[in-house]
């Protein structure tokens, strides 16, 4: 399992995304799983590494997921376009009043 880390912005996203890429290549599962429950404080830039360690993954014949995405950030995804390649299941509509 790769672990997000508490932030992740423009500042530290090529270390961040470094780190979790050698120990995605250093991973003997079939499957990535990428946990971002720790993720707090964050911008756009934590999608491109999402996307870039799911490219990886793939490339390496492994499937992705992602766990615990902050809700803020699967809404940026939402907006962009992104939902179906992080794997992110679309929001119910809300319920219509009676």
């Amino acid at each position: 399992m790769l672990l997000l880390p508490q932030a992740l912005t423009q500042s530290s996203a090529s270390a961040c995304l470094a780190q979790l890429s050698a120990q995605l290549r250093a991973q003997t599962q079939a499957e990535v799983v990428v946990d971002a429950l720790a993720l707090q404080q964050f911008d756009s830039v934590a999608l491109a590494v999402l996307l870039a360690l799911r490219r990886q993954a793939l490339a390496a014949g492994k499937s992705w997921s992602v766990n615990g995405l902050p809700t803020r950030l699967a809404d940026l995804a939402r907006l962009y376009g992104l939902a179906d390649l992080l794997g992110l299941l679309q929001p119910s509509p809300p319920a219509s009043a009676p």
